[in-house]
């Protein structure tokens, strides 16, 4: 097993996050939004399809009708 010491470890970390493209403001803001939106659409999703379930359940069960 290759062992390196804490400060070396930390030294190639640096260097590694020197290499890193970070993404601009614009980028992260348009990522977040399409997140959420996203996010948004798929609890939607998983709404409807819990209702359409649960009416399909009780009916068939006859329950609450």
């Amino acid at each position: 097993m290759f062992k390196t010491s804490p400060l070396q470890f930390f030294r190639e970390v640096r260097q590694e996050l020197g290499r890193v493209t970070w993404p601009t403001r614009k980028e992260l803001t348009f990522t977040t939004i399409s997140v959420i939106a996203m996010s948004a659409v798929a609890g939607l999703f998983f709404f409807a399809v819990d209702e359409i379930i649960a009416i399909a359940v009780r009916t068939v069960l006859g329950v609450g009708i």
